[in-house]
């Protein structure tokens, strides 16, 4: 496993979008986070109970008894009301109505709707159908209601007729373009013709409109936006060239372990043999485009000794285990492992596989495993307790770090992440304890000054954690480049969260991107800044940027989700100007 530098970002990031949970609402349109669990929303699966409107009287009141009325999405077709009504023998010829007067064709129209919705309750479809045709002929001016009611007849039709429900639908929008019921009823059509990006549209603008009060709508938003992003996300895995994440994540990554000697040349090494070395020095060097070119050669030139195929497919398996082929990446490890079993980076790696497969018992498996071959591996324990840790087993994770470290007290994230552990046991003073002593003892190290400055800044403590985050910067600057930019991100974050400086913030995001363009954390936090500001196009942009640097499934679909989701609220602010400015009346009053 990695050390928590990512995770723990990801987690504030989070932590981030749940404290201003109602205006990241607001900006994406009411786009969760959460999958599973979301309850449909479509009213033909329901049958003819709960759809049409009187017209006129479509009204916010509520009745004493809280009875459901036709503005519920889920309410009964009809208000109770008796008006008169005519038999079908009884309908005007074309020629009477021609005579009409423009209020007698209107009174004639509402009593054509009104046995239109008593076809309809009776489940006589068709005959609704014409009841409202006739209705739309007969009325002097166009009435949406007419027209959504028989979209309501064509979808509860079998089979359903989505491509006139629609058509009714567009219909009723042109005449009023607010009209919350015809906008649910066309999403779900379009929905139903798995036209999705369409349906958010439109369960987007029926959201907001309602001032997010309808909650099975903002279940339609998540259900549909699931969809999207889902779908989207496995066209784009499945067509995508592979390449690694960015510098700040990978060196991260191999940070996590500590550094091992090279592996010995046989008397007469093989042409694959020297160039393996060479794969190997790129990566001590940091240079993991040249890594991955060189380790790949060398498979492909053949390497002449044991230790030597196993290192390779550790490191083959590596690379494509973080450029997100984790079907190739445990084949190579677990052929490692069978070459030389005693191997144990491999055994330890191969558990990093299962848990990103959520196979946890697998992954504690490998490290019982490792454990057989060298109890005194002290990277076992370390990331043993990396899985236990994300995993909420802090006690069980603090005593592998404890481990580790006494194994070897010289690699600094045992340190670090045990104080981190006691930190999550509640144990406030050992744990700032640890990091005060790791910081003294790593004292050109950033990681203790970063990760202590999460810390403060977990406790509000904002002053001490920027002051943290600085120095971390600072030592990250003395260092040859490329720099570990995190520090600047959680700077960032650090200087919002105290003091809502959303420009100075945005300014460390964009430093972080400019010496790493690929770094994930930067990206994520100026999108959540720009819909905090409502600035929706340049949100948009970063969960775009965001979907294209994403290396895991999970990663990518959480980005589309957001982009899809904020897309859609811009379609909704060009599509209801006159909305925009009370819409950012809202988030910020949410926010306040």
């Amino acid at each position: 496993m990695a050390t928590t530098s990512s995770t723990s970002y990801f987690e504030r990031i989070q932590d981030f979008v749940a404290e201003n949970k109602k205006a990241v609402v607001i900006g994406t349109a009411a786009a969760a986070l959460a999958v599973g669990g979301v309850v449909y929303y479509a009213s033909t699966s329901r049958g003819p109970g709960g759809d049409l409107e009187k017209g006129k009287a479509r009204d916010k009141k509520k009745s004493p008894k809280k009875r459901k009325t036709v503005k519920d999405a889920d309410g009964p077709l009809l208000e109770e009301i008796k008006p008169k009504v005519i038999e079908e023998e009884d309908v005007p010829s074309e020629e009477e109505v021609a005579r009409m007067s423009v209020e007698e064709r209107a009174k004639l129209a509402g009593t054509l709707k009104t046995r239109g919705n008593t076809l309809y309750q009776n489940r006589k479809f068709q005959q609704a159908v014409d009841m409202y045709s006739r209705a739309i002929q007969v009325a002097t001016k166009s009435e949406p209601v007419y027209h959504s009611n028989r979209a309501a007849c064509y979808m509860n039709m079998t089979p359903p007729k989505y491509e006139l429900a629609v058509q009714d639908c567009d219909e009723a929008l042109r005449a009023d373009a607010s009209y919350v019921k015809a906008l649910n009823r066309r999403a779900n059509a379009l929905e139903a013709l798995s036209k999705n990006e369409e349906a958010l549209r439109d369960f987007t603008a029926a959201t907001i409109l309602d001032k997010f009060q309808n909650e099975a709508a903002a279940q339609a938003v998540e259900r549909v936006l699931k969809k999207i992003a889902t779908n989207k996300a496995a066209v784009i895995l499945a067509t995508r060239e592979p390449r690694l994440p960015s510098f700040t994540f990978v060196s991260a990554y191999f940070a996590a372990f500590r550094v091992r000697p090279l592996p010995a040349l046989p008397e007469n090494p093989s042409t694959g043999d020297n160039t393996l070395i060479l794969a190997l020095q790129a990566l001590e060097a940091a240079d993991y485009a040249h890594a991955v070119s060189l380790v790949n050669e060398a498979m492909a030139q053949s390497i002449s000794w044991e230790i030597g195929k196993a290192e390779a497919l550790n490191l083959r398996g590596t690379f494509k285990f973080l450029m997100g082929d984790v079907s190739g990446a445990k084949d190579d490890l677990y052929e490692s492992v069978k070459i030389f079993p005693s191997l144990t980076q491999s055994w330890v790696k191969i558990a990093s596989v299962h848990m990103e497969q959520g196979e946890g018992t697998k992954a504690f498996e490998c490290f019982e495993e490792a454990i057989k071959h060298n109890p005194q591996d002290p990277d076992i324990y370390y990331h043993r307790g990396q899985v236990l840790f994300i995993t909420n087993e802090f006690k069980e994770a603090a005593d592998n770090y404890t481990k580790s470290s006494e194994l070897d007290d010289t690699f600094v994230f045992s340190h670090i992440q045990l104080a981190v552990a006691l930190y999550k046991m509640g144990e406030l003073a050992r744990s700032m304890a640890t990091f005060r002593r790791t910081m003294t003892n790593f004292p050109q190290r950033s990681e203790p000054q970063n990760y202590y400055g999460e810390l403060l800044l977990d406790q509000q403590r904002f002053m001490d954690a920027v002051d943290k985050f600085d120095r971390a910067v600072e030592l990250e600057r003395a260092k040859p480049p490329p720099m570990n930019v995190l520090p600047l991100v959680n700077k960032g974050l650090a200087i919002y969260q105290w003091k809502q400086d959303i420009t100075a913030a945005e300014q460390c995001c964009d430093e972080a991107l400019r010496i790493d363009p690929e770094c994930e954390p930067a990206v994520a936090t100026l999108a959540q800044l720009s819909l905090q500001q409502g600035k929706i196009d340049r949100a948009v942009e970063m969960f775009k940027r965001q979907a294209e640097l994403a290396r895991s499934e999970p990663e990518l679909i959480n980005a589309l989700t957001y982009q899809y989701a904020s897309t859609a609220q811009l379609e909704f602010t060009r599509n209801y100007p006159e909305m925009a400015e009370q819409l950012a009346q809202i988030a910020r009053s949410m926010t306040m």
